[in-house]
């Protein structure tokens, strides 16, 4: 998938930089979270599947209090990993997204932030 210029979807490493010693922007927001920018990052770049494991990878770093277990556990991240490399993009996606309102349940659910840009073109 080539990236224009402006298709870019900044990454959750920079955002959460950019919180920490961001300039004008710095502490802005405190209620955004590391956590939900990886899944941003992870819907928008679902042809990138490299990018995609690595995400995943670190989604199941972190911790999910309120199932008491990892973001995204190892099952999970290798069923999306699996569907994603067979082709079945929308089942992939609808796990990502089931796994996210695991963590961030008061999230609504069609929050187009986190909807992946193919889904947006109207082409």
């Amino acid at each position: 998938m080539a990236e224009l210029p402006g298709d870019r979807v900044e990454s959750a490493a920079e955002k959460a930089f950019k919180r920490r010693f961001g300039g004008k922007d710095k502490g802005r927001n405190k209620r955004e979270d590391y956590a939900l920018d990886l899944f941003r990052e992870a819907a928008a770049y679902l042809d990138d599947l490299e990018r995609v494991n690595g995400i995943l990878r670190e989604l199941s770093k972190l911790y999910n209090p309120v199932i008491d277990a990892p973001i995204v556990d190892l099952a999970t991240r290798q069923r999306i990993m699996t569907l994603l490399q067979g082709g079945s993009r929308e089942e992939a996606v609808r796990l990502l997204d089931e796994r996210r309102r695991l963590y961030a349940p008061r999230e609504q659910a069609d929050d187009s932030r986190l909807r992946s840009q193919e889904q947006w073109d109207t082409s």
